[in-house]
């Protein structure tokens, strides 16, 4: 297939997950984190490419856009996956936690996508898929911030996707719902219970369920999907 595809938040969960998928459907995948886990360097021996970036350092942005253009070539996708959650009410967060939060779950996939639009525009043909959460519209007790910062990006997608539409990009959200997931190792019974009895199928969301849906929205069967947000949450905010 050869189209490039860069993912950011690559190390663990969600983003590892969309890396996985992606190399398994013969993409060729740039993975951006802060730091190289193990099972990146094992997906390396499938072929991914690691780039080390902190992306909560906005002014190194476009430089390192730049490099990536300059090192693989033009993206045909990015999966904007990178986001922070601090679990905390509003009026006891740091001013540095609020600013730090902004920075990375919402300036940061805005300057990424400005950057690596360019070259999708000369190719007139791309995808862009961010990466929200049912918590955009649904709320959490303490998780005000990152409700906040994951409805910006859904209003942002709708925007973009009007802009770049005629260039033939599409832009999209992928909003997933509480997920099965390490986290979820450490909830005791009765709390897990109830979560999944939310869920009309009587389960989780995993990772690979939403990342199927990334690579579904990259696919040509998504051609005429742009300004939408697809939520993957085993139908628990039906």
């Amino acid at each position: 297939m050869n189209k490039l595809v860069i993912v950011t938040g690559a190390s663990r969960g969600l983003g590892l997950a969309i890396c996985q998928q992606l190399l398994q459907a013969g993409y060729t995948v740039v993975a951006l984190a802060r730091t190289q886990t193990e099972a990146l360097i094992q997906l390396q021996q499938a072929g991914l490419h690691f780039v080390a970036a902190d992306l909560s350092e906005l002014d190194k942005l476009p430089m390192l856009c730049s490099a990536l253009i300059k090192q693989f070539g033009r993206p045909y996708a990015l999966i904007n996956n990178a986001a922070v959650g601090y679990d905390g009410v509003l009026a006891t967060m740091h001013n540095s936690e609020i600013n730090g939060l902004l920075n990375l779950n919402i300036q940061a996939p805005i300057l990424l996508s400005k950057y690596l639009l360019r070259p999708m525009l000369l190719n007139q043909c791309g995808r862009i898929v961010n990466i929200s959460s049912i918590i955009a519209r649904t709320g959490f007790n303490g998780l005000s911030v990152y409700a906040a910062s994951k409805a910006a990006l859904e209003g942002f997608s709708k925007s973009l996707a009007r802009e770049v539409g005629k260039a033939g990009i599409t832009v999209n959200c992928v909003a997933p719902g509480y997920m099965q997931t390490d986290m979820t190792n450490s909830l005791q019974g009765n709390k897990l219970d109830s979560i999944k009895r939310r869920s009309p199928l009587g389960r989780l969301a995993t990772p690979d369920d939403a990342a199927a849906a990334v690579l579904y929205l990259l696919s040509e069967q998504a051609l005429a999907v742009t300004g939408t947000t697809l939520t993957v949450d085993a139908g628990s905010t039906a």
